[in-house]
């Protein structure tokens, strides 16, 4: 079993940059490939971003790229999404999330095993 619990989300203007951190605890999820998702108000969980166990591949969804980093530290089995830029539209709960089987970067929500219980991010216009 891996635990998951996001921290960092919060109330920023348009423009402004939130930092989210995704705490990893239990089997060595340093070995998984990790996702961030979000879900806005009425609408589907839909995906972020995605990086390799390794912390060599990367992956965004096309709404995000250039203004969000995702990264990780294995040593501190910690997750991080730098989001820049922040529009309104970014508003959602981010969810943390760990693929315990797959062995690609993916944006897939079936692929991922575990899931943290979200962290709210709110930009206002």
């Amino acid at each position: 079993q891996v635990q998951l619990v996001e921290s960092g989300g919060g109330l920023v203007q348009a423009g402004g940059s939130l930092r989210l951190s995704c705490a990893a605890s239990g089997r060595t999820s340093s070995n998984y490939n990790m996702g961030w998702f979000r879900q806005a108000p009425g609408k589907e969980r839909e995906f972020v971003a995605a990086i390799r166990h390794s912390g060599g591949d990367t992956y965004y969804v096309d709404s995000v790229k250039g203004r969000f980093t995702i990264s990780r530290d294995n040593a501190e089995n910690t997750v991080y999404l730098q989001m820049n830029s922040l529009k309104p539209e970014d508003t959602a709960i981010y969810y943390c999330a760990a693929a315990a089987k797959v062995l690609w970067v993916t944006d897939r929500r079936r692929d991922y095993d575990y899931w943290g219980q979200g962290t709210q991010v709110t930009v206002s216009s």
